[in-house]
């Protein structure tokens, strides 16, 4: 088995994961999202593209349905014994097969909790899996039990998270020879990437930002690359990943002189991020952060160019996103605890002068000041 952590530390997250059940008295919970069925098996596919469900009951038994394709997968990445396969056939119904076996494990009736709120889960599937199991037994939606047991990282977790930060900084030394005038976007792109995946890291869980001139005021990936300008700004939001945990960054980086209100921009990028380094710590909440960076924005007159979150909780997380659950937004009640990896971004987008400014990096939480993961200081990057 192809397993990056040992049993014993498998074997505490599905303690804490069968403790939990215990408190919301699930009898079984479904898993759909990858990264729960990667976190607690170390089942490691992209199949979840089909339907397929991780059943964990509350005694700690498993058993993974899937499709024929990932039947060696499961086999060969996780330490789940327990697979059946539902055969792809003409007007399959998955969640029929799903029921049949919840019924053969002696589940009617029983108190079951399910990830709805996953990619793994499509609306459709939802539909057909709530028509199979609304009569056959109570349904919980059970989104965050798993994703807020990952929110704190072990110290086997660490060690993955830091070479991701690692291989994130190696990125960044690939790019910074490559931003001049004249340089091409796409190598930029090629050189970071290569960088990481030469570092024995992964594919990210979502394609790398890059947009230079007006498009560096974009904060999704798009397709189109260009030539960098004698006068330019290119804005870049990446992460080194190792054994799929992420660490990000993101920079937007002057060629050429910057203008004024590129330094204006920045000033209050480097002010609000130190500012949210003294509430990245226990005591405060998600929310606090958030209101801290809103608060120093909307101070300096910047309140229709930044975003309405500044950030998010890290871990392992498979396609379309990188993303948790847990955002930096108003009124995130989530406390900060020690060992968590957490991505901070300071984005002011102001469209009226077309300049855009970014500023971030990954912080693991400790019991006081929190620990930034990159080599690079936050300075104005210009080249």
């Amino acid at each position: 088995m192809a397993l990056h952590f040992d049993a014993s530390e498998y074997a505490v997250r599905l303690e804490r994961l069968t403790a939990s059940m215990a408190e919301q008295k699930l009898d079984t919970i479904l898993l759909f999202a990858q990264e729960s069925m990667y976190w607690l098996t170390g089942y490691d596919t992209f199949g979840y593209c089909f339907f397929q469900t991780l059943i964990v009951k509350a005694d700690g038994t498993m058993t993974l349905l899937t499709r024929s394709a990932d039947l060696r997968q499961a086999k060969q990445t996780s330490n789940i014994e327990n697979i059946v396969i539902w055969v792809d056939r003409v007007n399959a119904d998955p969640t029929m097969d799903l029921r049949n076996l919840l019924s053969e494990m002696d589940l009617l009736g029983a108190r079951i909790g399910i990830e709805y709120d996953t990619h793994g889960m499509t609306g459709r599937v939802a539909r057909l899996l709530d028509n199979q199991l609304t009569n056959f037994c109570e349904i919980i939606d059970a989104s965050y039990l798993v994703s807020e047991l990952r929110l704190v990282k072990s110290a086997a977790e660490i060690a993955h998270v830091e070479r991701a930060a690692a291989l994130t900084d190696d990125a960044l030394d690939a790019a910074l020879p490559l931003i001049r005038a004249g340089g091409d976007e796409a190598a930029i792109l090629a050189a970071m990437q290569g960088a990481i995946l030469a570092g024995g890291g992964d594919y990210p869980a979502n394609e790398f930002i890059i947009g230079s001139g007006s498009d560096a005021l974009l904060c999704r990936y798009k397709s189109g690359r260009r030539a960098l300008s004698a006068k330019d700004q290119l804005t870049l939001e990446w992460a080194g990943v190792s054994a799929h945990y992420h660490a990000a960054m993101m920079r937007t980086i002057a060629i050429g002189e910057p203008s004024a209100r590129h330094r204006e921009l920045y000033a209050a990028c480097q002010e609000t991020i130190k500012a949210v380094e003294e509430v990245l710590r226990p005591g405060f909440t998600f929310g606090d952060v958030f209101d801290t960076h809103a608060r120093i924005m909307d101070e300096r007159g910047l309140a229709r160019h930044r975003l309405n979150a500044c950030g998010y909780s890290l871990g392992a997380r498979f396609s379309p996103s990188w993303m948790e659950h847990q955002m930096f937004h108003t009124g995130n009640a989530q406390p900060i605890l020690a060992d968590m990896s957490l991505f901070v971004h300071m984005i002011i987008m102001d469209s009226e002068r077309e300049t855009a400014m970014t500023l971030g990096h990954t912080y693991l939480t400790t019991a006081e000041a929190p620990r930034a993961l990159s080599r690079h200081p936050l300075e104005l990057l210009v080249r």
